[in-house]
């Protein structure tokens, strides 16, 4: 197995064995002589638009959070502040990129990349996160400290989660190109050493409450109980208000004939792990191309996914942008070369059956491909 720089030459396998969810890692230099992908004043600049997820983090005398979009960020003279500006990978190519290099972790994992700006002294405080976290300097310096405690008790009426009694055992300098991996809920302090830039590659873990009740949501149209209640042998009650042992147990065993098989639940994690978060929106293309434009173009040049799109796969299904549907073997090659490659050449669209050329052009014309 392909040892990687990315993960100071461990392989993948030897990563997820030692580290992964278990215990922090320190990578020198996981990409050498590394650069911002997006320079200073672009960030300043997509903070504007509506559709950045951004948030501005001072600490004065108090912590101060608002969110965006900001016309204007505060003074670069002034220490102390944070702009954390989420999902850079559905805006910039280069940094999805950058994202799709740790994917010997699965895409239903993978969650985003978010651009953390700071002034000298500018943190967001002592705190832990639920997930997975990689943290690469990508300019400046910044100072970790962190810590195993178990103690994860927050500050109350506080704009941010802080932790009230941060006891650091650990503390790194990351310079650039240098990441710091940490499991979910290692306390963390980070804290900029000088204007810096961090960029922070986050991990997906929804808790269980969350999927449960979006899975028994998505099953509401496929439950099927014929018939209704009835009591042909019903008694006469001596407590008219209470609920009958009778009544219980034949209710008890009408529901207790809803069973939810392996391939239910995968179809709902498909669709549930690809829809698209509610402030993502797609662009469809100034022209409208017809079917016989858009072969022509796409057998040309081939196509890839939008930014905004998850594709996904399991068996005989495919998973695009919250929907779902059973292919043939022929296509479901096809299919899931594209999701794993994001991008399909204009020779595989070539050996595309009709139905998969439909799926396309539907695709294309709502945005969630692009030609390329």
């Amino acid at each position: 197995m392909k040892k990687l720089t990315l993960l100071n030459g461990l392989t993948a396998t030897e990563f997820l064995r030692d580290y992964w969810q278990k215990k922090p890692l320190l990578i020198r230099q996981a990409i050498p002589e590394f650069k911002p992908l997006v320079t200073r004043d672009q960030l300043f600049e997509m903070i504007k638009d509506e559709d950045v997820e951004s948030r501005l983090i001072t600490c004065q005398k108090q912590w101060k959070m608002d969110t965006g979009p900001f016309a204007q960020v505060p003074s670069l003279r002034q220490k102390n502040w944070t702009l954390l500006v989420q999902s850079m990978n559905l805006h910039d190519a280069s940094v999805d990129a950058l994202m799709r290099q740790f994917n010997f972790i699965p895409d239903t994992r993978l969650d985003d990349l978010m651009i953390s700006y700071a002034t000298e002294s500018g943190g967001v405080g002592a705190h832990f996160d639920s997930y997975d976290v990689f943290l690469l300097q990508a300019h400046g310096r910044r100072r970790w400290r962190i810590s195993a405690q178990t103690d994860l008790t927050l500050v109350e009426d506080m704009p941010l989660k802080i932790l009230q009694n941060f006891q650091p055992e650990e503390e790194f300098i990351l310079e650039p190109g240098d990441m710091l991996y940490l499991p979910p809920h290692y306390a963390h302090e980070g804290v900029a050493m000088d204007e810096c830039m961090t960029y922070s590659i986050g991990f997906r873990a929804p808790s269980y409450q969350e999927l449960g009740e979006a899975f028994l949501e998505s099953m509401i149209d496929t439950i099927d109980l014929p018939g209704r209640y009835a009591d042909p042998d019903l008694k006469p009650s001596k407590q008219h208000a209470e609920i009958s042992s009778t009544m219980l147990s034949k209710v008890s065993s009408e529901l207790n004939k809803m069973r939810f098989t392996q391939d239910d639940i995968a179809l709902f994690l498909g669709e549930y792990l690809s829809e698209p978060a509610t402030h993502i929106y797609f662009t469809a293309p100034a022209l409208a191309l017809s079917a016989s434009r858009f072969i022509q173009k796409a057998q040309k040049t081939g196509v890839k996914l939008s930014l905004k799109t998850q594709m996904l796969h399991r068996n005989k299904y495919v998973f695009i942008n919250g929907t779902s549907f059973e292919v043939d073997n022929a296509d479901l090659q096809l299919l899931r070369k594209l999701a794993e490659n994001r991008s399909l050449t204009g020779d595989d669209i070539q050996t595309a059956s009709d139905d998969v050329i439909d799926a396309l052009h539907t695709w294309q014309k709502d945005g969630w491909i692009l030609l390329n």
